[in-house]
């Protein structure tokens, strides 16, 4: 919750200040010495032959001020919610949270805001701070994000500086309150600072012009430190006309409250939009501290009916979901409320239990604008081409092109100087995962003996079956969802049976031949477009079956492919480097077509590292350095290859399983009438150079 008055403009940094601590010194994790990555939007690189590889397209999720939003949907009485949480005390907490914005997102909130703690370091790099879990809403989550900012111990240069910093995250939404110093301590204006919200308002208009949309807060009782109520809605109108462009309320406990304000805002000319801030009362003790620290006065009927169950959080919590989701029926009601911003105070389970009574959580209704999540960043609002690589990590994706100047628009464009940050810092809580490493070791076992081990893990996570320790593997380190509908239709065509068999896949799609936009299962993008794809396969597999492979493809000229070891000194690929290949695409009304998804051989080798990357980061260390189980990951890791396959004749189906069966065939027909040591001769025959190292993890293979 916030507020904003003539002395006090944030409560809700001393409510949740017992949340709330100093960031410890940390050094920072986001600037790093990367190449940046030019790419103009508009150059003429060589693209795919493929359709639409050409075409200009529009945004499909083109760039609307959070205000022309709200109005929209006030104009249409679309009803809608948006959600306020704090930044938490700790590096755990933070990776908690975020993975509570990714649940919150599939309702489909209108934004979301987060708090600004003077005690907390809120515009510091560490994972606490205000603007860093911010930032990771709106680039890391998707979130339309709105941050806090107050003017407590902060000179104007200082609060220019974090609006700055806030811009350059790509938020574009701020809210303004004075804020309240920490504790009983009396507000002092900071020498050189503002006073009151309204200077704050004053100074970003003059700063920045119309760029932050800039919200403030009302108070439908009046503001406790106000003379009176009605000197408080003239404070509030002196925000309005120095440049807000819209009002969240202070929370309050009934319907009429709310509508009192609403037409008394009216009458004196108050005519942005105002949102009712609504927050479910969750305990008793969290009941006392706000009424300590808000100076709100409760209704004694409420006080009298949760008296008798104070000692029963469950009992509590249900009467507040009860007590919210019977107010804010009153006021849609009433016609002049069409939506709500809920105080969350960073729990989920009743504010989700409220929209569900209210109709407003709509998960089932989630349309992909793309196949894969957008960021909220507004640089990056004309995105619409990324690789394939990164469909199930797209967080890592946009932290590794943070520093690009543009963003692909329309088409990927030249390859020949891609430019992606290194990915060392697996541990930054926006890339952590969310499961802990005793649950991680349930899944990915305990110990492992040998490779074929490995093979269950993934065959199981496909098929949804209980590991041999009786628990189900709902997660990867190349992917933390649990299967899609999509996935599921290369499971009916043999991808668990392939797993089995050692080709272990982390990333795949099946042939689409112009399935209608609102497919459950394949689609994306506005209604009545019809989208395409070509079947994608990548996964790792050991060298006996690369050399195989190779030998195979030879017979399937359609099929693109490349396979790439470690440390990329095997890289071996059919595909023009400098021209990726569009693997995704869709046709819809009134516009251009739009190719979303490539397969692009340079960015491919940048993802490798990653892909590798990961089964060390996040497999081997859930293992001693020297136990068994560590030393087959590392096995995998060191011997096996990198490989994906494209079937550029989308039309006819999926030709990539049969590939693969003719693969195994070759295999155990060469096992059977060769020694082992004639692998190399077969993999030379295919134009690869096999050097001869003293140790068989080292062995390197080399293009002629």
């Amino acid at each position: 919750m916030q507020s904003n008055g003539i002395k006090n403009d944030s409560k809700e940094s001393n409510h949740h200040l017992q949340h709330v601590q100093s960031c410890p010194t940390m050094q920072t994790h986001l600037n790093h010495d990367t190449e940046r990555y030019r790419r103009s939007s508009s150059s003429s690189g060589n693209g795919s032959c493929t359709p639409g590889s050409n075409s200009r397209s529009p945004s499909p999720t083109p760039f609307s001020p959070l205000i022309d939003r709200i109005n929209s949907r006030i104009a249409s009485q679309d009803k809608w919610f948006s959600l306020e949480f704090f930044p938490p005390r700790t590096a755990a907490g933070a990776v908690n949270l975020l993975h509570r914005f990714d649940r919150m997102f599939n309702g489909q909130p209108l934004f979301c805001d987060v708090t600004w703690h003077a005690a907390g370091n809120p515009a510091g790099d560490c994972e606490t701070s205000s603007i860093t879990v911010a930032s990771a809403a709106a680039n890391y989550c998707g979130l339309q994000t709105m941050l806090h900012m107050t003017c407590v111990k902060q000179t104007k240069d200082q609060i220019t500086v974090h609006l700055n910093r806030t811009k350059d995250c790509g938020i574009r939404n701020i809210l303004a309150l004075r804020g309240d110093v920490p504790g009983d301590i009396e507000f002092e204006p900071t020498p050189g600072g503002f006073n009151y919200a309204v200077d704050l308002v004053k100074h970003i208009r003059e700063e920045f012009g119309e760029y932050f949309n800039i919200c403030v807060a009302g108070y439908p009782m009046g503001h406790p430190d106000a003379g009176s109520y009605e000197e408080d809605l003239k404070h509030l109108k002196t925000k309005v006309d120095a440049g807000a462009d819209f009002i969240i309320t202070q929370l309050f406990f009934d319907a009429e409250t709310f509508l009192k304000f609403y037409d008394d805002c009216r009458a004196i000319g108050i005519d942005v939009p105002i949102i009712p801030g609504v927050m479910p009362i969750q305990s008793y003790a969290s009941l006392r501290s706000l009424v300590k620290l808000s100076k709100l006065d409760i209704p004694r009927q409420i006080l009298d009916e949760i008296e008798p169950i104070k000692d029963n959080d469950v009992a509590i919590r249900n009467y507040g979901i009860h007590q919210a989701a019977t107010m804010c029926k009153k006021l849609f009601d009433s016609g002049k409320v069409h939506g709500f911003h809920f105080y969350t105070l960073n729990r989920e389970v009743a504010t989700m239990e409220i929209l569900k009574q209210l109709g407003l959580w709509k998960c089932l209704d989630l349309r992909k604008m793309l196949p894969w999540k957008s960021t909220a960043n507004h640089h990056r609002q004309k995105e619409d081409v990324r690789p394939i690589f990164w469909a199930s990590r797209p967080k890592s994706y946009v932290y590794r092109t943070r520093e690009w100047d543009e963003f692909p628009n329309g088409r990927w464009g030249d390859s020949s100087s891609p430019a992606f940050g290194e990915l060392k810092d697996y541990h930054l809580f926006y890339l952590k995962s969310k499961s802990k490493s005793e649950d991680l070791r349930q899944m990915w076992g305990e110990e492992i003996t040998c490779v074929e081990d490995v093979y269950e893990i993934f065959s199981c996570y496909l098929s949804g079956q209980e590991n041999r320790y009786g628990h189900k593997i709902t997660k990867l380190p190349w992917n933390e969802e649990e299967i899609s509908l999509e996935t599921q239709r290369l499971i009916d065509l043999g991808l668990i049976d392939i797993n089995k068999k050692g080709m272990l896949t982390i990333n795949s799609q099946p042939a689409v031949n112009g399935e209608p936009s609102s497919s459950p299962s394949v689609g994306w993008g506005s209604p009545n477009g019809y989208v395409y794809q070509k079947a994608y396969l990548e996964f790792f597999t050991s060298r006996e079956n690369v050399a195989a492979l190779l030998e195979v493809l030879t017979d399937y000229p359609l099929v693109t492919y490349h396979v790439v070891n470690h440390n990329g000194r095997e890289d071996i690929t059919n595909a023009d480097r400098l021209k990726p290949i569009a693997v995704t695409w869709g046709v819809f009304p009134g516009v251009e077509i739009l190719q979303p998804t490539v397969v692009d051989p340079e960015s491919f080798m940048y993802w490798k590292d990653e892909a590798f990357g990961l089964w060390l980061e996040q497999w081997g260390r859930l293992y001693p350095e020297q136990s068994p189980s560590r030393q087959v990951i590392n096995h995998i890791h060191d011997t096996f290859y990198l490989v994906n396959l494209v079937d550029n004749d989308y039309p006819k189906g999926n030709i990539l399983f049969e590939i693969l069966d003719k693969m195994q065939r070759r295999r155990e027909e060469k096992r059977a009438t060769e020694m082992p040591h004639n692998v190399d001769e077969e993999i030379s025959a295919k134009k690869l150079k096999v050097s001869n190292p003293k140790d068989e993890q080292d062995m390197a293979w080399q293009l002629q």
